[in-house]
């Protein structure tokens, strides 16, 4: 059983580190998964100038990639929609709408320019076999644009996930400028849908931001939708419009959805309602408005990491840098390698070595003379000729060394060497080299990549006010029903956040939620008090002992309840004769008719009683048995249900 838990634990780790490393989270390199890498680098393979059906591109990138062709066109389909690295040609689907592409034989692919010029360098990519050893594949491709932030991407490996959110390309760039120059610099994100966005709170990418779709007033009656939020679709945003007119959030006529190349929902609303009105309700009940959180999760040094943007921006900075420095120093090699050629092809022909072997029969003589013949020259070269550099002088033709110019080899050589003295300074101002390039990429492609959301700070809304309703609850005394749905001729006006403190005959009380229709007559006990549970209102109550009939009143808040729950304002088996919510009433007491009786009743004011908590007991109003209380003379069966 343990050898059991062991090999679970072993394989489950290696699933998880695969899944991890190799297909879900991206690499801080080169910002892709592997998946986009093997497409981009098979797309390089095969690259002629010309699109390529994406079958055919799917189907050789099989040959680096073992999942199969549809999540391989999958991919393709989705960075293709990114709109840097990929030209397309064909339906790919819409972004705003939300429609799929078209089967892969009938759309075609290839590498962009920008993709070209920026993503691919054999001397500075390093390769490892592919999944079945048959071919080479590269670790990261050196990518010298922040393609990570650019594109933006969203993967789910096991025990985490990453949400990058895609960035501007040129302030990208110049922020990469800020860094070579030692300046501040701030990044947020830019979705491709558009939306004003809220970055207050994206910490550099560990927080989150707040989008809203852009919304016009075409007219008092109409309200045009032409940017959505990123992560939505038209056919997702109508969806929840829909759902929440249904739900009577908000009303609505009809809705027309024009959205083509551009997003464009009409929404025709209906008598008594105005579009400044529903703006906010939009915001607030549908996918017009939503909050989107960042996680900067990658692969670094063959480990998952969380990043900020500006930690990753400053490593693809000094990245870059050293790609362009290798270039550098790939070049001035190449170039003095050229200078050397020409200038020991130049020497071998000018001071006609190849006279001397022409009589010579034996190889390894020949190779002996021109040797001997070069050592003079050694000083003028910029390194002691090889073997293989004799090779190539004996591989010299008749022809050429007979047409040799000396001028144009001088020229050419000199052209080398001004080319050779540039190379030497940009790698000594590799600083000021790399912001060069930077700012030549920015002119080329920046006028193809402007800012597609709107920044700005968006106000919280107040939700309460949005939807706080002024509603009518009505109480049918005859048939004892209380609610939204009920006619009656006792009404309270209120709103729908608010919630109904009902009194009872009994000495009870509960607190409930506003009903469509609701009995309040059950086990034969009524109202004698409904209103709004405010935590506020003063209650004068007086009440008496059945058995000893003394009278009793008292003051009391009702400000803790829990819904629906059973409460007491008086004791148990006490009758409530008065229940008033008016401003220092008086009660008049009639005492109980008796022998040689003076005093037979008297007016307490409800001012004189201290309010004290609902749960407290009432002070006594006399010492003598009532028989009957009321308030300033008014008779209890007149007094209003619904009193304020």
């Amino acid at each position: 059983m343990e050898d059991v838990k062991h090999l679970i634990k072993d394989h489950y780790i290696k699933y998880a580190s695969y899944v991890i490393l190799d297909r879900a989270i991206p690499h801080i390199n080169d910002g892709l998964k592997p998946v986009q890498r093997r497409i981009l680098w098979t797309l390089h393979l095969i690259d002629d100038g010309k699109q390529h059906k994406v079958a055919n591109v799917a189907g050789q990138t099989m040959a680096l990639h073992p999942h199969g062709d549809a999540a391989i066109t999958d991919a393709l389909v989705t960075m293709a929609n990114k709109n840097y690295l990929l030209d397309t040609q064909g339906n790919f689907g819409n972004l705003y709408t939300g429609d799929p592409a078209a089967a892969s034989r009938y759309i075609e692919s290839r590498l962009s320019h920008l993709a070209r010029e920026t993503c691919f360098n054999k001397d500075l990519t390093d390769f490892t076999p592919s999944y079945d050893g048959r071919r080479d594949e590269p670790v990261t491709l050196p990518a010298k644009i922040p393609l990570i932030l650019m594109q933006g991407v969203d993967g789910i490996a096991v025990g985490m996930s990453t949400h990058i959110f895609p960035h501007n390309f040129v302030e990208l760039l110049e922020a990469q400028i800020a860094i070579l120059e030692k300046k501040p610099f701030e990044i947020l994100p830019d979705f491709p849908t558009g939306g004003i966005m809220d970055a207050s709170e994206y910490e550099k990418g560990r927080g989150k931001v707040k989008l809203r779709a852009k919304i016009d007033v075409a007219d008092p009656k109409t309200v045009v939708i032409r940017q959505i939020c990123y992560g939505t679709t038209t056919e997702s945003l109508i969806r929840s419009i829909d759902e929440a007119a249904k739900k009577g959030r908000l009303k609505i006529d009809q809705i027309h959805d024009y959205t083509a190349d551009q997003v464009e929902i009409e929404i025709k609303l209906p008598r008594g309602t105005y579009a400044e009105d529903l703006i906010d309700q939009l915001y607030h009940y549908t996918d017009c408005e939503v909050t989107l959180h960042s996680q900067l999760v990658l692969i670094k040094d063959n480990m998952p990491a969380i990043l900020t943007v500006d930690e990753v921006l400053h490593y693809l900075t000094d990245r870059l840098q050293g790609y362009l420095k290798k270039e550098l120093e790939i070049e001035r090699d190449r170039l003095n390698e050229k200078i050397f050629s020409k200038s020991l092809e130049r020497l071998f022909i000018e001071k006609r070595m190849y006279k001397k072997i022409e009589e010579i029969k034996v190889f390894d003589k020949i190779h002996e003379t021109i040797a001997d013949s070069l050592k003079p020259y050694h000083k003028q070269l910029l390194r002691i000729p090889t073997q293989e550099d004799r090779e190539r002088l004996l591989a010299l033709p008749i022809r050429r060394i007979t047409l040799y110019d000396l001028n144009k080899c001088d020229d050419d050589i000199k052209m080398l060497e001004e080319k050779l003295e540039q190379v030497e300074k940009d790698l000594k101002q590799i600083k000021r080299f790399t912001i060069h390039y930077i700012k030549d990429l920015i002119k080329k492609y920046g006028k193809f990549y402007p800012r597609q959301t709107e920044v700005g700070e968006i106000e919280e809304l107040d939700k309460r006010a949005i939807v706080t309703k002024q509603v009518m609850v009505s109480f049918d005394v005859d048939s004892g029903f209380i609610g939204l749905k009920v006619s009656g001729p006792q009404k309270l006006e209120c709103t729908n956040f608010d919630k109904l403190l009902v009194l009872f005959d009994d000495g009870s009380y509960q607190v409930i939620n506003i009903p469509d229709k609701l009995y309040l007559q059950e086990g034969g006990k009524k109202p004698l008090y409904v209103g709004v549970a405010d935590k506020k209102t003063t209650f004068s109550v007086a009440y008496r002992d059945p058995k000893t009939k003394i009278a009793f009143a008292k003051r009391f808040i009702v400000k803790q309840f829990i819904l629906g729950r059973n409460y007491r304002f008086v004791d148990e088996g006490m009758v409530p004769d008065i229940v008033t919510t008016a401003n220092e009433p008086v009660l008049n007491v009639q005492f109980v008719p008796k022998a040689k009786q003076k005093i037979k009743k008297l007016e307490l004011s409800f001012s004189d009683v201290l309010v004290k908590g609902v749960a407290a007991r009432g002070v006594r109003v006399a010492s003598r048995p009532v028989k009957k209380l009321s308030l300033d003379g008014i008779p209890n069966d007149q007094l209003d249900l619904f009193e304020r």
